[in-house]
């Protein structure tokens, strides 16, 4: 059957060429079976390459300074193909596929951290909220050079992600680089990672809202979220939604979070080699929040699907971008099982609804507001009832000695405390 795509002039070389080794032959059919419509030249072009690839393999596996199983050798093989390509494309074994799979449902195990490569060192995408990197003090953008000492140049990702998992409540020291500061060593102790993608409370009147990631769990945990706020005693009078360190997850959870807010228009379109690979995802009627003021709070840690719900409300008004420039990830993975594992690969790359890639440029915010403190000036001349040595106590304060009061909150978080006030502003202009 695959005979018949080739001209006389082909077989009679391909005749020629199955007279060489098992391994070149193997890799030949390889080029009948997956290139059926390629020519004479590109056919030993390809052959060519391919035993330059069997040379080496045979040089490695019988001359390497240690013994190679086959399989370690071809899965490294795989991931250096696919690695060379960007940084987001990879092999996955069986058990790496099953941990991802894990990991896009809400549950796993780990230090709680998104990495990729760069410049030979491991970087920090963002650290996951509540998470030991997270509680650690691990920022986005951090490098880390090495892992328990060892260092990590040119180590792929999934070496280094195989080192930092281990057993819950096991130790990795891992040292950090920080622009403008020494590297130092950080102890974290690993931990099953349940992730709740969602959290909520009201500040000051305003609803805010962290997106942790974009699981299985996302769309579902904010409009619960939502729901709650708005049929609580006091519904607030704008949001502030906070993607700041937010990895980003699953493309089709972006588009339904961004859908939460809009009643028409396109989300994103997603285009891939080809002219004719485009595919757009649209709106649907209904903006749950009925068109109440709405902040996005985005950093250098907020990436992927965060980009493309923060990128979609800024194109279409629907929300004013605070913070600083996001991570700059505009490209799509598509999992493809295989035998014993599955690839990652880069198909294809979003736009947002003005046409624009955000691939390695990032969300521009609409106001840019830097990571700082508030500073609150004390005045040592109030006086007041409770300054009294004996003064009574108001049993009517239950508050918990662990919740921390939006006063707190806002002098800990200067974005935040902007974003607030932003939404009051709105609220009162409109």
């Amino acid at each position: 059957m695959i005979w018949k795509n080739y001209g006389p002039k082909t077989l009679i070389a391909l005749t020629q060429l199955l007279k060489k080794s098992l391994m070149q032959r193997i890799l030949l059919i390889l080029i009948l079976v997956f290139n059926t419509n390629v020519s004479l030249s590109d056919t030993k072009e390809t052959y060519k390459q391919l035993s330059i690839f069997n040379e080496v393999y045979n040089r490695v596996k019988n001359q390497y300074v240690e013994e190679v199983t086959d399989k370690e050798l071809i899965e490294k093989a795989l991931n250096g193909m696919l690695q060379a390509l960007d940084p987001h494309s990879s092999f996955m074994s069986e058990e790496i596929y099953k941990e991802m799979q894990m990991d896009t449902s809400g549950a796993f195990g780990g230090l709680g951290i998104e990495i990729t490569t760069d410049k030979g060192f491991i970087k920090v995408v963002s650290p996951i909220d509540d998470t030991p990197a997270y509680n650690a003090g691990i920022l986005a953008g951090d490098y880390i050079t090495h892992l328990d000492g060892t260092s990590v140049v040119d180590m792929t990702l999934k070496e280094a992600i195989d080192i930092m998992k281990g057993e819950p409540g096991t130790t990795i020291v891992l040292t950090i680089f920080r622009s403008s500061e020494e590297p130092f060593d950080v102890s974290i102790k690993r931990d099953i990672i349940k992730v709740a993608s969602v959290k909520h409370r009201l500040i000051n009147d305003v609803g805010y809202i962290r997106i942790i990631q974009f699981n299985e769990q996302t769309t579902s945990g904010l409009k619960k979220s939502i729901k709650e706020l708005e049929e609580s005693d006091n519904p607030p009078i704008g949001y502030v939604l906070d993607l700041r360190n937010n990895p980003g997850g699953l493309l089709n959870e972006s588009v339904s979070v961004t859908d939460i807010f809009l009643d028409q228009g396109e989300i994103v379109s997603i285009r891939g080699r080809e002219k004719k690979d485009v595919q757009v995802y649209s709106a649907k009627k209904g903006d749950l929040i009925n068109g109440k003021p709405l902040i996005i709070l985005i950093n250098e840690g907020s990436a992927s699907a965060s980009e493309i719900v923060a990128g979609a409300l800024q194109d279409h008004d629907r929300a004013v971008i605070m913070g600083i420039k996001s991570f700059g990830k505009g490209s799509v993975q598509t999992i493809i099982p295989i035998d014993s594992g599955a690839i990652r690969l880069t198909i294809a790359k979003y736009y947002t609804p003005s046409g624009d890639s955000i691939q390695a440029i990032g969300i521009e915010p609409d106001v840019v507001v830097p990571r700082a403190e508030l500073n609150v000036i004390d005045n040592n001349f109030t006086f007041r009832e409770s300054d009294y040595r004996e003064a009574l106590d108001n049993e009517t304060n239950e508050e918990s000695e662990e919740e921390i009061s939006p006063s707190e909150i806002l002098e800990k978080d200067y974005q935040l405390s902007r974003a607030v006030d932003a939404v009051k502003t709105i609220a009162v202009l409109n």
